[in-house]
């Protein structure tokens, strides 16, 4: 019998193909995502803003970014992925121009908003091409490969948007790099497919208020997606808070670091997670058992990394444990992606996309909390950083306990769904 099971789209380089150009739309959406972590400081001196106000920014465009993954959910599996990243791409490309114009805060504010709606429409969408061009035994590495790119977005507003930005300005370099929007959108039009022939899905029959009652409740009982929401809540945000915002300060007004020196271990995280990214999707894909001991140990390394680097006896961290630090939050990244291999297998293709969102909620509702609560704290310490960021721990606990809660049970029905499948296998012809 071939590994592919029944009913399995091909994969193959057409596959590849069209689930590249889906992947470069969600690579542009993250350098436009992640731009403001390499402009926090310009942020706050063209705004005149201070770090509360200046975590706002980053705040409403998760908050925008986490309130429409199950609507974005819903959308693909009612829309297909060709509309809804159609529609992504317009949104954040207009979002990054207003940006690069913006006259004040509150329009500035007004744009990083539009950002994040584009930008939430882009992941599930992509996850979901992935399940339709791809064979479902390819999923954790597909799933990895697309965080992959992600990261590789980050890694080019760290390196380039940076020096394009202290180099030709804030408004050339923002709006240069809304180009990057016009030309994927491009792509897109002319050569994205929602699946391959002969794979269509099955058609809804059924839309409307009960269809989207019915598409969240089924996706909610079942305990794989709920597990899957708790290890992305866990895993990802404290890489997320250090990327989006609050690293680069941490590291030039905490550690004493120069600007280009804090840059190139804000580029270290990116290339850590790069790397972490291909080992955890090998891993996965060949060890379905060892998720949940991969999201947990990253968990519990970055916490003792951070409670190290916040408590070293002296006034700044040497190079050597800021350099750890950054390794470690590369991996959050990867072990974040594990949620969405606890929520894929228990949810059927229809629900692929409602069950994505759900995930997809819970690390940036986590880093939006997160984000908040070390502006707030920096305000209200003087900036004291160690305090701020002492915050993470408060949220790495939650998330583990429910983790722990959720994780039997989960396992309990992933076990009873391939009992059942391999029964109804039996009487399909291969």
């Amino acid at each position: 019998m071939s590994g592919t099971l029944p009913g399995d789209p091909p994969g193959g380089r057409r596959a590849l193909a069209v689930w590249g150009i889906g992947v470069s739309v969600y690579f542009v959406a993250v350098i436009f995502r992640t731009s403001l972590g390499v402009a926090g400081l310009d942020a706050a001196d063209r705004f005149d803003v201070g770090a509360s106000a200046l975590s706002t920014f980053s705040i409403l465009q998760l908050l925008v970014y986490a309130g429409m993954q199950i609507p974005v959910g819903l959308l693909v599996d009612r829309l297909g992925t060709k509309k809804v990243l159609g529609m992504g791409v317009v949104l954040f490309t207009a979002g990054q121009l207003g940006f690069a114009f913006s006259p004040s805060y509150g329009m500035a504010l007004a744009s990083r908003a539009l950002l994040g709606c584009g930008d939430a429409m882009t992941f599930i969408s992509v996850l979901r091409l992935g399940t339709r061009w791809f064979p479902a035994r390819r999923g954790p590495l597909i799933t990895q490969m697309a965080g992959l790119a992600g990261m590789a977005g980050n890694l080019v507003s760290t390196l380039v948007l940076a020096r394009l930005l202290h180099g030709i300005g804030w408004t050339a370099a923002f709006a240069g790099s809304a180009a990057a929007g016009v030309v994927v959108f491009v792509l897109l039009l002319f050569f994205l497919k929602d699946h391959p022939e002969g794979y269509e899905p099955e058609p809804v029959t059924h839309h409307g208020a009960a269809y989207v009652r019915r598409q969240i409740a089924a996706s909610w009982r079942e305990p794989g997606t709920r597990l899957g929401l708790w290890v992305h809540f866990t895993t990802q945000f404290p890489a997320m808070v250090f990327l989006l915002l609050w690293g680069m300060p941490f590291l030039v007004e905490a550690q004493g670091l120069s600007r280009a020196a804090a840059g190139e271990l804000l580029t270290l995280v990116v290339l850590s997670n790069m790397a972490f990214g291909l080992v955890y999707g090998q891993v996965i894909a060949r060890h379905h058992g060892a998720r949940l001991p991969l999201a947990l140990g990253t968990v519990g390394a970055t916490a003792a990394l951070w409670a190290t680097t916040l408590v070293y006896p002296a006034d700044t961290a040497p190079m050597w444990l800021l350099v750890v630090l950054c390794v470690v939050l590369g991996a959050c990244g990867p072990a974040s992606m594990i949620g969405f291999d606890f929520a894929r297998p228990a949810n059927p293709a229809e629900r692929q996309g409602t069950a994505s969102g759900i995930t997809n909620m819970g690390g940036f509702v986590a880093t939006m909390a997160t984000l908040f609560a070390v502006g707030v704290l920096l305000d209200a310490t003087g900036d004291d950083y160690a305090v701020a960021f002492s915050s993470v721990f408060v949220l790495q606990a939650l998330g583990v306990t429910q983790i722990l809660r959720l994780r039997r049970r989960a396992a309990r029905a992933e076990r009873e769904r391939l009992v059942a499948s391999r029964v109804s296998s039996v009487h399909v012809p291969v």
